[in-house]
């Protein structure tokens, strides 16, 4: 018989409340809030963005401060500021004696013209020049002679002149000595009077014959020189069948070939003067009105870049651009050629000490009023002012401050988003 169930117990001991299983637990629970409050500020800004977009399709920027220059990239070309086509003087058969590429000196024979007709013509412009030379000293000799016969007539009226007055006096002494009759001695009176009207216009006579004389002689001289002059225009074009170089350079073209048959004024040889290089450049008509001579530019050849200035602008606007000149401050780099390219910033205005960012496709379509201003994971619009801008930096003037980035490339598929989440 069984009394109680003492013999059967045994001593267990007492565990406290905070068993494996509900540290466990307990743990899961706090690992969950912590995940949640660190996942909050995600969740929210999930919650509150508009849009989320790839971070590796963007581009982006940060805000510095620094120096910005004004300025539009365009593409320049070498051409030779002198660069005459040189012309064939006469018709004739012409000798080739320099090749295109060649370099040559100033004076030296680039062809030469076998002219028939202007050595003809020139030959009777010389024979001409000197018949009309010999016309005009013969009219020298004719003057001479003229001259001295006049002087002759006049010698010889004085002569008159004096044997009549002799005569009236001997007239008058025998009239008063009743030996001479009143009507002789008033024909000796007569013949003085005559004698003195004769010597008189034998003098004028001189006068005049020296003037015509004069005039005859300064005649016959002009045609001489007339003659003369267009004898020595045919010898500078029969020079000038001897094509020379103007300057030193290099034969560009050679528009004929040796021994053709040409006309006057065909183009022969193209020559350029390597030493008057410019660069011709094609400027957007947009910024016409500020481009003037004077402007600065950079230009760039390779890795090597030079400043320089606008030195000719053309005067009108063809196919929406603006034709202009320029040439570097110091000089050309060795072995440049007419037609090689180069790279040319053409500087409006330079700034110093002004807020910046890239420039990049957001100025466009944003307008230059928007920008987003990345923070983190997320980018928030923000309204901006845009000042100067440059081929590859744009100005800010309010918005933004030093430091910040922002989105760079294209934001147009945002639409109005407010904020964006970068994934």
């Amino acid at each position: 018989m069984i009394h109680n169930s003492s013999s059967m117990d045994r001593p267990v001991a007492v565990t406290s409340g905070f068993t494996r299983g509900r540290m466990m637990g307990a743990a899961a629970v706090v690992l969950a809030l912590l995940a949640g409050g660190l996942a909050f500020p995600s969740i929210r800004r999930w919650s509150r963005a508009d849009r989320s977009v790839d971070a590796t399709t963007i581009g982006t920027g940060t805000v510095t401060r620094g120096d910005l220059r004004r300025d539009v990239s365009v593409q320049g070309r070498v051409v030779a500021a002198l660069h005459p086509t040189l012309v064939a003087q006469a018709a004739g058969i012409v000798s080739v004696r320099a090749k295109a590429g060649e370099v040559v000196k100033r004076g030296d024979v680039l062809a030469v013209i076998d002219s028939p007709e202007l050595r003809s013509a020139l030959e009777q412009a010389r024979a001409l020049s000197m018949a009309a030379q010999t016309d005009a000293e013969r009219q020298k000799i004719l003057g001479r002679q003229a001259e001295t016969r006049v002087r002759e007539q006049a010698a010889i009226a004085q002569t008159r002149l004096d044997a009549a007055r002799r005569e009236l006096v001997r007239a008058g002494t025998l009239h008063q000595e009743g030996l001479f009759s009143a009507g002789d001695y008033e024909k000796a009176r007569d013949d003085v009077h005559v004698a003195e009207l004769e010597s008189e216009q034998a003098t004028r006579e001189i006068s005049l014959s020296k003037e015509s004389n004069d005039f005859d002689i300064r005649t016959r001289v002009l045609q001489a020189e007339r003659e003369k002059t267009a004898a020595a225009e045919l010898e500078k074009r029969a020079d000038s069948l001897s094509v020379r170089a103007p300057f030193d350079g290099m034969i560009a073209s050679v528009s004929v070939n040796d021994r053709d048959a040409v006309t006057t004024n065909q183009p022969l040889l193209n020559i350029v003067n390597l030493s008057s290089l410019e660069l011709e450049l094609e400027i957007p008509e947009e910024y016409a009105t500020e481009t003037k001579i004077g402007t600065a530019v950079a230009i760039s050849f390779g890795a090597d870049e030079r400043a320089g200035q606008i030195t000719a602008i053309s005067p009108e606007v063809v196919n929406n651009e603006l034709n202009a000149r320029a040439v570097p401050d110091g000089g050309w780099p060795a072995g440049m050629k007419q037609n090689q390219r180069a790279t040319v910033r053409v500087v409006f205005e330079s700034k110093h000490g002004v807020l910046k960012v890239p420039r990049g496709a957001w100025l466009d379509s944003g307008g230059g009023h928007t920008v987003y201003v990345v923070d983190g994971r997320s980018a928030t619009r923000r309204p901006v002012a845009v000042g100067a801008v440059g081929a590859s930096e744009v100005e800010i003037v309010s918005g933004l401050r030093e430091g910040e980035r922002i989105i760079t490339s294209d934001t147009s598929s945002l639409g109005d988003a407010r904020t964006v989440i970068l994934n």
